[in-house]
């Protein structure tokens, strides 16, 4: 029972952050818990996806350093947040709460945390404890990092129509570009500068994300001032 409070309690204490962060337009609460869960559905894409690439000889370490960031860009990075992104733009994109460019965040984390914690759950139950403080504070927190990132660009692309398309692709690639890196080091991570040079990608990861969820906080705010929502509110009920 500890173990399984360990791996559930950090996506759940990330998941109630960001929902206490979205104070101006609060998102409805079944379809949060429906994106969690749907977050932890979809592992079920990457996981065939890399087995499918295990069975052709691709591996973590692949003998080169080009056939590792292979492995970790375009098996690990492509696959997990394909999976992710065709959820948040399949199932909560199209929503009519997704009504401001701050819910492409919310919406995101929502999944990658629902996919975080099934990730969590396996590795804390076959490692132990010690995986599981370790992933507290670095895989966790990474998913959640890559989901910003990738939520806002989504976010951006439901309300600027013109360039939905690239900015739809920007948010994909830069989540993949965030992973595949921090994926990499690790694989590579034989010394201790390896294993740096993948806490200093998350570090970034992690600056850049506090910067989307500023900005769009920012938006949410001159948009409540505004009475957007309320107008918003008025229009779903007539």
């Amino acid at each position: 029972m500890t173990l399984l409070a360990l791996a559930v309690a950090p996506g759940l204490a990330i998941s109630l952050l960001i929902y206490a962060l979205d104070k101006y337009d609060r998102e409805p609460v079944g379809l949060l818990l429906k994106s969690f869960i749907l977050g932890m559905a979809c592992i079920v894409l990457p996981l065939a996806f890399q087995a499918g690439a295990l069975l052709l000889g691709f591996r973590e370490t692949g003998g080169t350093l080009l056939n590792t960031a292979f492995f970790a860009y375009c098996i690990v990075g492509l696959s997990e947040e394909t999976a992710k992104f065709l959820v948040l733009y399949l199932y909560a994109y199209p929503k009519k709460a997704f009504n401001e460019p701050f819910d492409g965040i919310v919406y995101a984390v929502m999944i990658g945390m629902g996919f975080a914690t099934l990730e969590n759950i396996a590795y804390v139950g076959q490692y132990g404890f010690g995986t599981g403080v370790a992933r507290m504070f670095l895989s966790v927190p990474a998913h959640a990092a890559f989901a910003v990132l990738m939520g806002y660009y989504v976010g951006l692309a439901k309300f600027i129509p013109q360039k939905k398309h690239h900015l739809l692709r920007k948010g994909l690639l830069i989540a993949i570009f965030f992973h595949g890196t921090y994926d990499f080091f690790l694989f590579t991570g034989n010394n201790i500068f390896l294993l740096g040079a993948a806490v200093v990608t998350l570090i970034f990861a992690i600056r850049n994300a506090i910067r989307a969820i500023r900005k769009d906080r920012t938006l949410s705010e001159k948009l409540y001032d505004n009475h957007y929502f309320s107008e918003d509110d008025n229009r779903g009920q007539s």
